[in-house]
């Protein structure tokens, strides 16, 4: 049935109404001359801790503030979100400086003035406290979780360790601990399992005990054992990221890189090690304290997990409100060299070993380093740069330095392999930015486009029209890939309790997810990556709200190799595509096996939510009338995918073997 077809049944069961249908023509040249080979690492990932994005989300640590240092180093000292279960007849609850471990002193020091006989019984289920996770702990029926504790007590004790409900009435899981004074007169650490015997996504973890006298507890995690390749980050968040196939992590940073204080900025040396001793630090640009167990050791593991390359984002001595002057800039930069040796080192090396007793005596493939975050306009951002340069090139000389400067108008007065481009506007404006780079200087170093997004009215909470505008200026960065090499929507995550920015690409909580638009059109790109494009010209009358691409690629499930062709219809306008295809040899596309993914829906300003995870999602279907000519109808505001399935015997174009890339 063709479009106008469509249109007349409509009609018949409607009340019938003006559609103007345009037509366009599309020319796709899959011969050799026309194609060129696509950046291997063109489409990525980048992660900020943003939104709870890594503490509270991708990190799968279940206890919010788990060394009770959120406070800050001095006593008291606020412990939240923790919270007393009892009275102040029962129970006294303070900090003191007590532990054991050196750079995290703070403890919480538990007076138990009940008892469980006498005059002052405790209540029944003990005393004690209590810590509701990051907005509720998920807790699933038939998993295990692994709480580790550190105690000291001035007695013999029976502490309870047990996950609940979150008013404390329904126990999923409880394991005791007992001990006797000697056991615990010096700090002792314990470890529990605790398998679930039902499912709540709102749990809470309680410490408690029936037993009169003075406990001390510190460091209090509580883990899932099913997580990611057993590293710590939560599966069904990073299951999404590998469906993305990124070909890079940016990580960590951001604003979260700078701080905005330089006392408050991500300090990579404070985040490995034993998890215990690790300082955690307030974020002061999103407000909220991360306990760094989520560190750099993990991102450059998550970046390995996922088959991916690391990009380590370091601060250059640059805050959003204070800033190191290039003369003393030389501790920053020895910190920056420390931080290539921890990734790249051998285990004999000073700190490729550390590494290695964190259990990876192998070296990181780390190839990417950025000096600093949107630092150009800073006043010693430049001569700050140079100094990391210098010392890096000299050291390693193939690592591959971005600079924050953007090379995309002018050619850069300083010497870098990539430069940082970001870009947050309206979907007007990111569609028509398609053409960014057209214009761009064809030698130099190449972009990143580390940071790009729809943002304000138009993005709502993740809107089609967003995404439809984004799918338009990826297509432009396809068409630009000799001189961009790489590119990640930003922010990645939001956890739905802590939207610090919107909109993001993967929302979640403790138990749900869902991929906005966004994310659905960074997809569509994941094999893009390394594949060969064509010259695709569009012919139309009066509509510029097309955009296309076609690109050649290698399946890496099937091994079959597809020629996909792009659609991007930003306009209001139903539009008959005719498309046809040269350079192939006659019958050289499968009628069985091409298929057809649209990405639409009835309102442009349309979004998913934990109600309606699948209200904007592609619709893929089987393409009945492929060949090197075809007639496709482009549904208003959509985003059009066509695989067409290619036998390799047919093809003109004398793609080699890494010009076909195996996503």
């Amino acid at each position: 049935m063709g479009v106008l077809e469509v249109l007349l049944c409509c009609c018949l069961v409607l009340p019938c109404f003006a559609v103007e249908v345009q037509t366009a023509q599309l020319i796709v040249d899959a011969s050799q001359a026309s194609g060129r080979p696509i950046s291997p690492t063109l489409f990525g990932l980048f992660f900020e801790e943003i939104n709870h994005a890594g503490a509270g989300g991708l990190w799968a640590e279940l206890v919010n503030n788990r060394g009770f240092e959120a406070g800050g180093p001095n006593t008291p000292s606020n412990i939240d979100p923790w919270s007393i279960i009892g009275s102040e007849s029962s129970l006294l609850v303070s900090t003191d400086r007590s532990s054991c471990f050196e750079r995290n002193k703070v403890a919480l020091r538990m007076e138990v003035l009940c008892d469980s006989q006498g005059a002052n019984i405790c209540p029944a289920g003990g005393v004690g406290i209590y810590n509701p996770g990051f907005w509720g702990m998920n807790v699933e029926k038939g998993k295990t979780y692994s709480v580790t504790l550190y105690v000291r007590s001035s007695g013999a004790i029976n502490v309870s360790v047990s996950l609940t409900s979150s008013n404390g009435l329904q126990t999923l899981a409880a394991e005791n601990i007992m001990a006797s004074v000697s056991e615990v007169s010096n700090w002792t650490k314990f470890n529990v399992l605790l398998e679930a015997k039902g499912t709540n996504p709102s749990s809470r973890l309680q410490l408690t005990t029936a037993r009169k006298g003075l406990i001390w507890f510190d460091q209090v995690s509580a883990m899932p054992l099913d997580t990611y390749k057993g590293h710590g980050f939560r599966k069904d968040l990073v299951d999404m990221l590998a469906d993305m196939k990124p070909q890079f992590l940016r990580f960590p940073g951001g604003c979260f890189v700078e701080g905005e204080w330089l006392r408050n900025a991500f300090r990579w040396k404070e985040t490995i090690g034993q998890w215990e001793e690790r300082t955690g630090h307030f974020g002061d640009v999103w407000m909220y304290w991360t306990d760094d167990g989520l560190g750099y050791f993990e991102f450059l593991q998550l970046a390995e997990d996922l088959g991916t390359l690391p990009i380590w984002v370091f601060n250059n001595g640059i805050s959003h409100n204070d800033q190191v002057d290039t003369s003393n800039i030389l501790p920053f930069v020895q910190e920056a060299l420390d931080g290539i040796e921890f990734a790249r080192g051998s285990p004999d090396s000073s700190w490729g070993s550390i590494r290695a007793t964190m259990g990876h005596p192998e070296p990181f493939d780390l190839r990417y380093v950025a000096v600093g975050n949107e630092d150009c306009g800073k006043k010693n951002y430049q001569g700050n740069y140079l100094k990391f340069y210098s010392a890096i090139k000299h050291a390693y000389p193939d690592i591959q330095i971005i600079s924050n400067c953007d090379g995309s108008s002018h050619p850069l007065d300083h010497p870098a392999d990539l430069y940082d481009f970001h870009v947050y506007t309206s979907a007007s404006n990111m569609f028509s930015m398609a053409h960014q780079f057209d214009r761009t200087p064809r030698k130099g170093p190449k972009a990143f486009v580390s940071e790009y997004a729809v943002t304000g009215k138009d993005a709502g909470g993740g809107s089609l029209l967003a995404a439809l505008a984004e799918a338009g200026f990826l297509i432009g960065l396809e068409k630009n890939s000799d001189v961009v090499e790489m590119a990640s929507y930003a922010p990645l995550f939001v956890n739905a309790n802590n939207k610090r920015w919107s909109p993001d690409a993967i929302v979640f909580n403790s138990s749900q997810l869902y991929g906005t638009p966004s994310y659905w059109v960074q997809c569509f790109f994941s094999e893009s990556s390394g594949a060969t494009i064509f010259n695709a010209t569009l012919q139309t009358e009066s509509s510029t709200s097309l955009l296309a691409s076609a690109i050649l690629w290698k399946s890496s499930e099937d091994q079959k190799t597809y020629l996909r062709i792009k659609i991007v219809n930003f306009g209001s306008n139903i539009v008959n595509l005719r498309i046809r295809v040269d350079g192939l040899e006659p019958n050289s596309v499968s009628m069985s096996g091409s298929t057809k993914t649209v990405l639409t829906s009835k309102n442009v300003m349309d979004e998913n939510s934990f109600d309606e995870p699948k209200k904007v999602i592609p619709n893929l279907g089987l393409l009945e009338n492929a060949g090197e000519e075809m007639d496709v109808g482009l549904s208003a505001h959509s985003f059009t995918s066509i695989d067409l399935l290619v036998e390799p015997s047919h093809l003109t174009t004398g793609t080699n073997s890494s010009s076909i890339s195996s996503s």
